[in-house]
């Protein structure tokens, strides 16, 4: 019987050993021990996961940011030019609230889709190592908002940026620093308030950022399909993905006729269908609760521990999944009671759950805009389609879905001719 025990004992210790390898390998690199940090090497474990993923060393990345999960994750690009997540690293600071960035000096992080070239890496920041985001973009700047100098950058001190530990900054540096040295001319970020699946769209439905959420959940929706970043365009004052157009386009003029791949128009549609129906279930499931944002200071009050012996700049904030919670009517409405007698500001997501609007159908979205609209059938050998990875729908079952052709007015400038349109940063890689 000893035996048995200590057998199992080894086995469990075995099994935390393989739990252990998975952690954040950034927090292993002995910065001391760092010579050149712009030229420093990604570590082993990372190469050795590349090539068992079947990534090139320098194929082309992806940024994506989840700021409620607080969570940075790095895609990369397989020798089939579809996208896996190589990397996931927990954000040390984020400022703000959920929500995009308006103005100067509101201290809020970025929120939408940026494109990052080499010129946006700074090996000289005083934050160790940094990449500008990007803002403001031609949808930030259609629409007013304004701010300078927001970055991911090291410290783990934030006012309006992403910060990461320095060791976590030195390794997306060189994620970033390889893949420009192998072609990619511009890594997309993806600056999301949080995972936008069915459940957290219901959770945050009474928020005042609800539209602009649905509007970048447009973009989401593609990645997820596709697991390709989408091409983005801006006109109208909004966002536009995977769109063909028939004319120039402008970020604050009106949009001129667009079209989007039959085969794509499909895989969507499918897609929604299911989200629909997670979306209801979700609705009913949170019933009348409500979810409560925490401030950046109960963020902060949660990972208070993890500043103790450190200098005073290292500000970790944790994460608002942490610190937030569901609560009863009753239990909400006695905390804004308590919040306004302290003289504390209501929070934007003070309305009641039970108020919210019903998900609209597919039919109603495409009248909206967030369906592409499309004619014809989609013919079963559609040019369109480039191969049929899968999707797992809402239900759990898995369904393939087509790949979109490329854009051929990918990334030009607003008013640049159809013939100097450049191809998509993570279309070099594809050797059809």
């Amino acid at each position: 019987m000893r035996l048995k025990h200590i057998a199992f004992a080894l086995l469990v210790a075995t099994a935390l050993t393989g739990c252990n390898d998975t952690l954040d390998s950034a927090g292993n690199i002995d910065l001391s021990k760092v010579k050149n940090k712009v030229e420093q090497p990604l570590p082993s474990k990372i190469v050795a996961d590349m090539q068992a993923k079947n990534m090139p060393r320098n194929s082309p990345i992806m940024i994506r940011i989840l700021k409620e999960e607080g969570k940075l994750e790095v895609w990369k690009a397989k020798a089939d030019n579809r996208f896996d997540v190589i990397k996931s690293y927990d954000i040390c600071a984020w400022s703000g609230k959920l929500g995009p960035k308006i103005k100067e000096g509101d201290r809020q992080a970025p929120e939408g889709f940026y494109s990052l070239t080499p010129a946006h890496l700074n090996p000289n920041s005083k934050y160790y190592l940094a990449i500008n985001t990007g803002f403001p973009n031609r949808y930030d700047a259609a629409n007013g908002r304004n701010g300078t100098n927001l970055m991911i950058h090291g410290a783990c001190s934030s006012s309006g940026c992403y910060s990461m530990t320095d060791q976590q900054i030195l390794e997306i540096y060189a994620f970033a620093r390889d893949a420009f040295k192998g072609g990619q001319t511009s890594v997309q970020l993806q600056a999301l308030p949080f995972r936008m699946t069915a459940e957290n769209m219901a959770r945050h439905r009474e928020s005042e950022h609800s539209d602009f959420w649905k509007m970048i959940k447009v973009g989401y929706d593609n990645f997820e399909v596709t697991k390709r970043p989408p091409e983005v365009a801006v006109c109208g004052k909004k966002y536009a993905f995977n769109q063909v157009s028939k004319g120039p386009l402008s970020a604050a003029a009106a949009c001129p006729e667009m079209s989007t791949s039959p085969a794509l128009v499909s895989a969507l549609s499918t897609y929604n269908k299911s989200y629909d129906v997670a979306f209801e279930k979700a609705v009913d499931k949170l019933g009348t609760k409500v979810w409560y944002e925490p401030s950046e200071a109960e963020r902060k009050a949660v990972v208070a521990e993890k500043r103790k012996g450190r200098e005073l700049a290292y500000a970790p904030t944790g994460t608002s999944l942490e610190a937030g919670k569901l609560m009863s009517q009753s239990e909400f409405q006695a905390l804004m009671e308590k919040r306004m007698a302290a003289g504390q500001p209501k929070p934007a997501s003070a309305q009641l759950a039970s108020t919210a609007p019903q998900p609209a159908t597919v039919a109603e979205r495409m009248r909206q805009g967030r369906l592409p609209a499309t004619t014809g059938t989609v013919p079963s050998s559609s040019p369109a389609v480039a191969a049929t990875p899968t999707v797992q729908t809402a239900e759990g079952r898995t369904t393939a879905v087509p790949v979109p052709e490329q854009n051929p007015l990918a990334y030009t400038a607003p008013s640049a001719p159809v013939s100097e349109a450049k191809k998509p940063f993570w279309k070099f890689w594809d050797k059809q």
